[in-house]
């Protein structure tokens, strides 16, 4: 097949072929078919002609181009499209095939269904004997009996099926459980009872004995208070009499004594004058001796106050005489090495006294 020929079925292709056209290396033949009748010839670009003939074979490569190029692009059009199209008929084909599984499988389940809940009833009654023998506290027998009356009327026939044995092993088991608590329970509320019955009993008694008790002790306490009454009486009347005769004797006593108190309080008053009446010389004897005092000891304070602030005078003024001579000491001191060291006299002292009025910065004298 001519190069010429393989671009001419390049227009040929469409939909049905593009499957077998756009694969790999598929689209080599048409290039190679375009390339080998562009590049051909070389056209003469001095003339006219030969120009046309190049921007003609360029635009047959531009329409080639095309030619593989649109189709191309409508079936990757259609190849993006087809997951979603696959995916919805999947989708649906797998919807379709449930459904028919689990309508085929339909009578089986419901079998399964209806045998567990056949099991699932046998066993929740066995499970229902059981638990008659479990209690959240401790029951009364009365109420054991009870159980015990229903759980016999309860028949182990074939309708437990494969659990007869086990529902009649249960069952056994449960009753001799609750014959046993029953035992326990009604021998237990026995002896309550007997305890109860004795405790009612020895109340009983208890109280009868207090009451007698408290009856005897009512009368012995009336006899008491009966005989505590008269002698109260007696003594009351007694000490009646001694009253009144302590009476009489108290008037004339305080009568005498009342007469002995104004004599006693006359002596007193007179006494009491004569005493504040020398008390008082005393007294103004006194304020003059203390007075004279008074002055004296002003005179004497204001004459130690004086001496004191006199001494005080003098010392400061000694303090200050041996500070200056210790000072002229140390400047002097000080104002010889200098002079030790070939300096006058006048400088010297200069230099110390300037240094002492601190005058020259960083440099101090140590008193």
């Amino acid at each position: 097949m001519s190069a010429k020929q393989q671009v001419i079925t390049i227009d040929d292709i469409s939909a049905d072929n593009a499957p077998a056209i756009y694969v790999a290396g598929g689209l080599g033949q048409f290039f190679d078919a375009v390339k080998a009748e562009v590049t051909g010839e070389v056209p003469d670009l001095t003339t006219r002609k030969g120009r046309e003939r190049i921007a003609s074979l360029a635009a047959t490569v531009s329409k080639s181009k095309k030619a593989v190029e649109t189709p191309g692009r409508d079936y990757l059009k259609r190849l993006k499209e087809m997951p979603k199209v696959v995916e919805a008929e999947l989708r649906d084909f797998v919807t379709k095939m449930d459904n028919l599984r689990d309508t085929t499988r339909q009578p089986l389940t419901d079998w399964e269904k209806a045998e567990q809940a056949r099991k699932d009833k046998h066993v929740d009654g066995i499970q229902a004997i059981k638990d008659l023998a479990v209690f959240e506290a401790t029951p009364a027998a009365a109420h054991v009996a009870q159980i015990i009356a229903d759980l016999e009327l309860v028949e182990i026939s074939d309708a437990w099926e494969e659990f007869l044995a086990e529902a009649a092993q249960v069952k056994d088991q449960t009753l001799a459980k609750l014959r046993a608590l029953h035992a326990e329970r009604a021998q237990y509320e026995a002896e309550q009872a007997e305890l109860t019955r004795l405790r009612l009993e020895k109340e009983a008694r208890d109280k009868k004995d207090n009451e007698d008790r408290i009856a005897r002790e009512a009368a012995e306490q009336a006899t008491r208070e009966a005989e505590a009454k008269a002698l109260r009486d007696r003594e009351a009347e007694s000490q009646r009499v001694r009253d009144d005769q302590a009476a009489a004797e108290k008037r004339e006593s305080d009568l005498k004594l009342q007469a002995a108190e104004a004599e006693r309080q006359a002596e007193q008053a007179k006494r009491e004058k004569i005493e504040a009446e020398q008390k008082a010389e005393r007294d103004r004897l006194q304020g003059i001796e203390d007075q004279k005092r008074a002055v004296e000891q002003a005179r004497l304070d204001e004459k130690a106050r004086a001496d004191a602030a006199a001494d005080e005078i003098l010392r400061q003024q000694r303090e200050r005489q041996a500070d200056v001579a210790h000072k002229s000491k140390i400047l002097g001191e000080a104002k010889q090495a200098l002079i030790g060291m070939n300096i006058s006299e006048e400088l010297a002292k200069a230099i110390v006294l300037k240094i002492a009025r601190g005058e020259v910065p960083n440099v101090t004298i140590q008193f």
